[in-house]
Order: structure tokens, then C-alpha cells, then sequence
């Protein structure tokens, strides 16, 4: 893989008082680089430094691996062209040997950790085997202004987070606020008062807060948000609310949508779900934390899907999923008890576990009114979790789905 090393270097700041580096070497992209270095007496610091006996000064050693360590970083896939590096530290510097004019520099940097706006680097130069310096080096990353891509339709009013890359052919219209960090992939349309936090990354052909598809919409000025760290897959659409339906579509934190998935007006999504493909959401659906809709299924308007509830793949829900539940089928979808795997694997105690699965078991043995009465006077149902469940049917509009599966549709539905 070739790289643009005179670019790239333009981008590394304070590098003075010239290009320490002649060619690169061996190249693993964003772990591990190196490159070569051609010593001559020619070389601007030899004359002054040292008359008689010429050496290179220590430090511009270390500026060698820096500009080196800057290009490991600035060629990373999703780094703007804006993109700028700088040295900020300096740590366990050791110089072996001196490095003199003949000598052949190798220097080799490896990726230690990287964070959004800093990365530790393992730097190390070599002359002929033998190591003769080596460092950690500290570099801030900053990510400088937007990237537009020449052939995007950005609208003038729109505002653009630093280091976000807008790709080809992207459409943005005059409301949208895009934060900081974010990537839009090629043909992606985002229009309407539109706000997307730092770090999401929206794949292509997505259509992100256009008009809501009810005919009872009539152009009013209407909302959608959407949070941070959220993956959105191609082909997805979200629409943002409509005046009956309080004007505002929501979508919090870390949730990923896959691809085609629909979500209405009005929705309201919480953090850390996961949608699959062709997953769609009627209008005024609430699906709280943790949630995960497999693909296909689709969820009736003004349903609510509870926290860490399971809605199996290709599953039709027409009234609220409980939560902590496995939620699957057609037409009517049946409960399969507590979703105990996914809870264990997110963390749940094994207590808490057996609590919601004796809840579940009061549940499915007697009307509700009766059910919730025994759960509320057992006295060893007591979790946080439990009254949630509780608070969760109680306040349900639609109903509850607390239909048992028949026995055949056990034997076919296999855990999460």
C-alpha cells in the first residue's frame, strides 16, 4: 500500500526543519509502520553539529519517529483530510548510540492506544540491527473543521461538528445539526430540524428526518433527535414527529440500525438497543433501553417494548412487550418466558434472574389483576427489576402481550 508521505506530512505540525523520512517500509494500517531514513553529510544539521565529529542531535531522532508516528495515524480509514497531529509528550526516552552521517535510520512506531483526541505510540529507531533510540510518544489529534465532500449538497445554515467526513453526494438541508466526529456515508439525505450527536455514523442511502408519512401532516415545524455514538445502516429511515404527536421523534445513545429499518413519527428509542434488518416501528412507539427488535418484526403504533425486552425475528407486536421478556411470532405473539441469557450475558445477577423468572411464573398461571396481587405480596420479589415489571403492566394503555406459546411453538423457538 502506498502512501502520500509529502500530504500526509503537512499535516504533522512543528515539523522542522524538514522531512526526516525517505521511504516507508513495512506497513500495517493503523498498528504498525516503518520507514527508512538515508543519512548524508549533506544533511542540514550535520555542518553545525558537531564540527570535526558530525552527529544527529537526539532530538530530531525523536522528530523523525514523530513525523512517522503522525502517519500512522493521519492514514487511519474515517480521518479527515482536516486532521492535524502534534507532539504533546515525550515519555522513557533512551538513545543508545549516536546516529552518524552513512547510517541508514530505521524507525518502527506501533500503535499502543488511541483515543478520539490522543494516541500513545511505541517508537523505536534501528541503524543497521542495533537499536539506538527509542520512546513513547504522547500525539494530540485534533480533528480540525468538516470534511465536505466536493460533489455533497450541504446547505450554507447547516452546522458541522469538527471531524465530521460528509461523503459523496450527500444531501443536508438548512436545520441540520451534525456534531462532532460524525462520519455520512455516500448519498445520504438528512433534512428537517434535525439534530445527530458526536460520533454516529450513518451508512449509505439512509434517510435521516425527513417529513412523517401520516396524512394528517401538514408541513408544521417538527423534530427529530438523535444521540450520540449511534450506527445507522443503509437504507434506514427516520422520520420526525408530527403536532398530534408532540412534534419530536427521539433516539438516544449507542443503538444500531440495521439495515432498511423504519422508524416513525413520534417514536421515542432509548440507549443501547439493537435493531435488525427490515425491523420497522409504527408511529408512537416507545422502546426503552436495551431493547433488542430482531429482523423483520414490526411493532404496532402507540406499543411500547420494555427494558431489555426480546422481540423475536418476524414477530407482528399489537400490544406492549414486556420487559425482561422473550416476545416472538405473528399474529398473536406469545410470551417465552424471561429473556435469561441476554440478562446474564448483560450482566444480571443470578438473583435477580430467578426473581423475574417467578414473577414471569405468576404471570402466566392467572389473569393479571390476580397475578400482580401475588407478586406484590411475595415477600422474596423485592429486585428493583421486579417492580418495574410490576409498574410496566399497570401503566400499559394497550395491554400487555401475555399470551403462552402452545407447545409445538415452544419446541421451535430456540433461546436467544
Amino acid at each position: 500500500m502506498s502512501l502520500d508521505l509529502p500530504s500526509l506530512l503537512d499535516r504533522v505540525h512543528y515539523r522542522y526543519p524538514s522531512v526526516l523520512i525517505d521511504a516507508v517500509g513495512e506497513h500495517e494500517p493503523g498498528a504498525r509502520l516503518t520507514a527508512f531514513k538515508n543519512l548524508t553529510i549533506n544533511e542540514d544539521f550535520f555542518a553545525g553539529h558537531f564540527p570535526g565529529a558530525p552527529v544527529m542531535p537526539a532530538v530530531l531522532t525523536i522528530e523523525a519517529l514523530t513525523q512517522l508516528a503522525g502517519v500512522l495515524i493521519l492514514e487511519q480509514p474515517g480521518v479527515t483530510p482536516t486532521t492535524r497531529v502534534s507532539l504533546r509528550g515525550v515519555n522513557q526516552a533512551k538513545f543508545r548510540r549516536q546516529v552518524q552521517p552513512g547510517d541508514r535510520l530505521m524507525l518502527e512506531v506501533s500503535m499502543v492506544r488511541r483515543r478520539s483526541r490522543l494516541a500513545k505510540i511505541a517508537a523505536v529507531a534501528y541503524v543497521e540491527g542495533q537499536r539506538v533510540a527509542e520512546a513513547e510518544l504522547l500525539l494530540a489529534v485534533e480533528p480540525g473543521a468538516a470534511y465536505i465532500d466536493p460533489t455533497a449538497d450541504v446547505h450554507s445554515s447547516a452546522r458541522l461538528g469538527e471531524g465530521t467526513i460528509v461523503g459523496a453526494n450527500c444531501s443536508i438541508g438548512p436545520e441540520v445539526t451534525i456534531g462532532r466526529r460524525c462520519r455520512i456515508d455516500a448519498s445520504v439525505v438528512i433534512d428537517g430540524w434535525t439534530d445527530i450527536g458526536d460520533e454516529t455514523r450513518i451508512f449509505p442511502m439512509a434517510s435521516i428526518g425527513l417529513a412523517p408519512q401520516d396524512l394528517k401532516y401538514r408541513g408544521e415545524r417538527t423534530r427529530l433527535t438523535i444521540g450520540r455514538r449511534n450506527t445507522i445502516r443503509e437504507f434506514a429511515t427516520i422520520n420526525r414527529g408530527t403536532a398530534g404527536g408532540g412534534g419530536h421523534t427521539s433516539i438516544g445513545d449507542n443503538n444500531l440500525l440495521m439495515a432498511y429499518v423504519h422508524v416513525a413519527h413520534d417514536c421515542h428509542v432509548g440507549s443501547h438497543t439493537i435493531f435488525g434488518p427490515h425491523a420497522t416501528l409504527g408511529g408512537h412507539v416507545t422502546v426503552e433501553d436495551f431493547s433488542n427488535i430482531s429482523a423483520g418484526s414490526a411493532v404496532h403504533q402507540f406499543c411500547r417494548v420494555g427494558k431489555h425486552g426480546f422481540i423475536g425475528g418476524y414477530s407482528v407486536v399489537t400490544k406492549d412487550a414486556l420487559p425482561f421478556g422473550r416476545t416472538i411470532g405473528g399474529r398473536p405473539a406469545r410470551i417465552f418466558g424471561v429473556n435469561s441469557i441476554g440478562l446474564a450475558r448483560r450482566g444480571f445477577s443470578t438473583d435477580t434472574i430467578n426473581q423475574l423468572k417467578r414473577a414471569y411464573r405468576y404471570l402466566l398461571q392467572a389473569n393479571t389483576t390476580h397475578a400482580l396481587e401475588q407478586i406484590e405480596a411475595d415477600p422474596t420479589l423485592t429486585s428493583p427489576e421486579v417492580r418495574y415489571l410490576v409498574d410496566f403492566i399497570r401503566t400499559s394503555q394497550r395491554g400487555v402481550i401475555l399470551r403462552r406459546p402452545t407447545r409445538r411453538t415452544e419446541e421451535l423457538v430456540a433461546d436467544e
